[in-house]
């Protein structure tokens, strides 16, 4: 039975049953706490966690999902995987635990005709919380399992809770015995290859505290509604049902490693290393095309850096297997194939997924030929310096800076006989990891503790937000907040949160800056520094208090800077102009991955490969300017989600949306957007918009940045500003500017050139005298000489030079020059001198730590750099020592 086929029956069998199907949330969810979805349940913790009323009292889902603490282990074992699917039902206060056993006996139990995935029950196996004998007794009467096929397990097993005070529950296990060449018998508590977990049902039935560990916390009280929660793994089942061994072998999965081995020439299964590549490639393939599907694009933080590294281990293990020809244009297409079946939006959107994919593996694929590069240097000094071993600091440095895989770094040191000193690389990396978990701690405590707000929202129920319709409003203070807490005042000078009843402020939210204004009160006034929505439905804002003291329950105006709005209602308009203008320019795969707007300024990214020439950048300016001059009209709507997608509305990568959605349009479809922000009555009211510049912010994504409305024609006439100033020093007309400044240019690098030539002649005339005040050192004519003012390329000239007009005898020639304030230096020794056993490279050595610095090379030449030119005189004094003792 296929994957999807798997998928299908799932939602049928719930929808049957009375379950609202709800589509998978995409994998950036909107949690301060998630990188990524990684469990069927997390777009209801809302419903779970009582923050919000549910919309249904049953839900059916197949939730995308993506875990990335074990992807060092993906490959090597036949569980781990990043992206896999979860299969849940869900019920809010509805049925409990009878209907969650019923409904999934049924499924699992059921025949082939019925809809059922036809498991033989004798082979099915359960696990129930030690304490929890209803679960037992119910699986004893609903599906006649005998008392030895229901086994007890402890909390650590069997009890399901977030990890945080909140609900919690016993949960119960379904395992299918596969055989007895899997493993002993005896059950799931003998062992869990043999007999595999499919399905988890969690009965949520009380509310903890004091969390302490995964068996160790309070139980408050009971819930007073019971809920239902539980998670299928998809993959598992497939795995199950298609007599695979693992989820790698799968319908959905197993294609890429076929491509994989038709690609590289070897053979899956003849080999554990490279199965485990194989598995690689595969999974994190297919991780990579859901992620970009889902608008995550490559970088060098957070979830943009999971892609990266996904992205990168696929084309590395390729390599390793030995295809080292572009991977990603082979694979990707085979990985959609057989995923667009569950999520046909990929195909709809391949062009812009693989535009990043192939961007992201050339641009690795640079990054493997500068790494090579440099890693030949970093394995040439530690030979001559005599070590057998790569140091820690040198292959993170490799890893870190140049992102060279530390499997590629110990490969290419065997094969130039170093080992690599893995502890100091691994201690390193061990260090990172710690300060970026550190951070993302700290980052995540600014949202950790969001028990004041929802203390706020439950006490007083949602804001009422006129952001839409007015500037002004007369509210009342629900509550002040300072310092985490709540408080009953507000005086002069303080900084701290209001929350109002109703406001006209718009929180940040899509990009766009929150509204900055004023809440004035009977004999006092605060500025409104930020607005925003710690939890949905509440919007809270941050105050500073100018004057007079404000208290809970006072009547206070709230009041938008006018001029504010308005810049801000250009600026996100303009934003959606910039967006249409660019799909019209560049085609449709120049989709939005993300923007900010505040008044006056916009930036938008989009998915393109390579800067936008000056005739791209012109024409969607034109494009832009001429949608304002056309006056369009913008309108927003309120429809179902599925509507806005029929009609053809384009939403913004990692935004999560709701049943119904915002639908913005200017001028209709040329612009027709999903958007919560402000916007202009028409076109023409934004202004102007200007590009002011375009940039990569990583492989397959550029931004550009923008000025509209006031700022717009600021910027136009600074610019006119700027030309009339130089045509003024040119003494020529604005139109003429250009060519004069090309003469200049022009005049300029003659100029450089007849210096270069004067200076190569200088140079020509000193390298005589410099050889000429050769002195000999036992035999040996030995030049040290300290050239002023000399960079790198001046002092290898000199030296070489020098060099050739001692031909005569056995020569060694030490120049360091001076210049940039920094000492370089380069050692030339001619054949004669090789005879005698005296090598450039050993000579650098010897002269590098005078300088404070290093070097390399060959027997014949050598160079290297400092930072002491004090030292200078001491170093040819060292460089003449070493040639006197040869």
């Amino acid at each position: 039975m296929e994957t999807a086929e798997i998928r299908r029956r799932f939602l049928a069998h719930f929808e049957n049953a009375g379950h609202t199907v709800v589509p998978s949330a995409p994998l950036l969810f909107d949690d301060p706490n998630l990188l990524f979805v990684n469990a069927g349940m997390v777009p209801f913790k809302p419903y779970f966690l009582q923050q919000e009323t549910p919309p249904f009292d049953r839900a059916a889902s197949v939730q995308k999902c993506v875990r990335t603490l074990d992807i060092e282990e993906v490959g090597k074992t036949t569980r781990h995987g990043t992206f896999f699917q979860m299969n849940g039902n869900f019920s809010f206060g509805d049925y409990f635990k009878e209907g969650a056993i019923e409904h999934a006996w049924n499924l699992v139990t059921g025949s082939l005709e019925d809809g059922g995935y036809g498991i033989d029950p004798d082979t099915i196996w359960v696990t129930v919380l030690e304490s929890d004998d209803e679960a037992r007794e119910l699986w004893r009467k609903v599906a006649g399992l005998s008392d030895e096929r229901i086994q007890s397990r402890g909390l650590l097993d069997n009890y399901w809770h977030m990890g945080i005070p909140g609900p919690g529950g016993p949960c119960s296990e379904i395992y299918v015995d596969r055989g007895a060449e899997f493993g002993p018998d005896g059950g799931p508590v003998v062992d869990e290859d043999r007999f595999l977990e499919i399905w988890n049902l969690v009965f949520m039935q009380e509310e903890i505290t004091n969390v302490r560990a995964k068996d160790d916390f309070d139980v408050v009280q009971p819930l007073p509604s019971k809920n239902i929660d539980t998670g299928m793994g998809l993959e598992r089942v497939a795995y199950l049902l298609q007599d695979k061994h693992n989820l790698y072998e799968i319908d959905e999965v197993f294609p890429v490693i076929e491509k994989a081995a038709e690609l590289s020439g070897r053979r899956y299964g003849a080999d554990h290393e490279d199965d485990v590549r194989f598995r690689v490639v595969a999974d994190h393939v297919r991780s990579g095309l859901m992620l970009i599907g889902d608008g995550v694009t490559p970088g060098n933080e957070a979830r943009g850096y999971v892609l990266r590294r996904l992205l990168r281990r696929a084309v590395r293990s390729m390599r390793l297997l030995g295809y080292e020809d572009p991977a990603l244009p082979e694979l990707l297409p085979v990985s959609l194939g057989k995923m667009k079946a569950s999520y046909p939006e990929l195909e709809r959107d391949f062009a812009r997924i693989s535009q990043i994919a192939y961007a992201e593996e050339e641009a690795f694929r640079q990054t493997l030929d500068k790494g090579t590069q440099i890693f030949d240097v970093a394995a040439a000094s530690a030979k001559q310096e005599g070590a057998t071993q790569l140091s820690g600091e040198r292959a993170f440095a490799l890893h870190d800076t140049y992102g060279f895989p530390i499997d590629l770094t110990l490969e290419m040191a065997s094969e130039q006989g170093l080992s690599v000193d893995e502890d100091g690389f691994r201690a390193l990396m061990s260090e990172q990891r710690a300060r970026a978990k550190a951070d993302a701690k700290s980052k995540r405590g600014q949202h950790a503790d969001t028990s004041v707000y929802r203390a706020a929202l439950d006490a007083n129920g949602p804001t009422d937000w006129q952001a839409y319709t007015t500037l002004t409003t007369e509210s009342r203070v629900l509550a002040l907040l300072a310092e985490g807490g709540s408080v009953p005042a507000l005086g002069a000078g303080t900084v701290g949160e209001v929350v109002l009843d109703r406001t006209p402020f718009y929180a940040e939210s899509g990009g766009q800056n929150a509204d900055a204004g004023t809440i004035s009160w009977d004999g006092g006034r605060a500025e409104v520094l930020d607005v925003q929505r710690p939890v949905r439905g509440l919007v809270v804002h941050h105050v500073r208090v100018l004057d007079g003291e404000l208290t809970v329950d006072a009547t206070v105006e709230a009041q938008v800077d006018p001029e504010w709005r308005l810049g801000a209602r250009q600026a996100h308009s303009g934003t959606h102009v910039v967006h249409a203008a660019l799909r019209e320019v560049l085609g449709p795969t120049a989709l939005q991955s993300g923007s900010y707007n505040r008044p006056g300024y916009l930036r938008l990214d989009f998915g393109w490969n390579g800067a936008l020439s000056r005739e791209q950048l012109h024409d969607v300016e034109e494009v832009s300017n001429r949608a304002l001059r056309e006056d369009l009209p913008v309108s927003a709507a309120v429809m179902p989600l599925a509507q806005a997608k029929e009609i053809g509305a384009l939403a913004l990568f990692g935004e999560t949306y709701g049943e119904d959605v915002r639908v913005v349009e200017i001028g209709g479809p040329w612009s027709r957007e999903l958007c919560g922000g402000t916007h202009v009555d028409r076109s023409s009211q934004i202004g102007t918009v200007v590009l002011t510049s375009d940039s990569s912010v990583g492989a397959g994504n550029r931004r550009v940045e923008a000025v509209v409305g006031i700022e717009g024609f600021q910027y136009l006439a600074r610019e006119r500003d700027l030309v009339q100033q130089v045509s003024t020093l040119l003494k020529t007309s604005p139109t003429d500017v250009p060519a004069q400044v090309q003469k200049l240019v022009d005049r300029l690098k003659a100029a450089e050139k007849e210096l270069e030539k004067l200076k190569s002649a200088e140079l020509v005339g000193a390298a005589a005298d410099i050889a000429n005040a050769a002195v000999d050192v036992n035999g040996i004519a030995f030049v040290g000489h300290r050239a002023e003012g000399a960079g790198g390329g001046d002092v290898r000239s000199i030296a070489l030079d020098v060099r050739g007009r001692l031909q005569g005898r056995p020569a060694v020639v030490v120049v360091i020059g001076t210049g940039g304030d920094k000492p370089s230096a380069v050692v030339a020794v001619n054949d004669a001198a090789q005879e005698r056993g005296l090598s450039a490279n050993d000579l650098i050595g010897v002269i590098g730590p005078h300088i404070g610095g290093r070097g390399g090379g060959k027997a014949d030449v050598a160079q290297g750099g400092g930072t002491d030119l004090g030292g200078i005189e001491a170093a040819l004094t060292a460089a003449q020592a070493h040639v006197a003792n040869a």
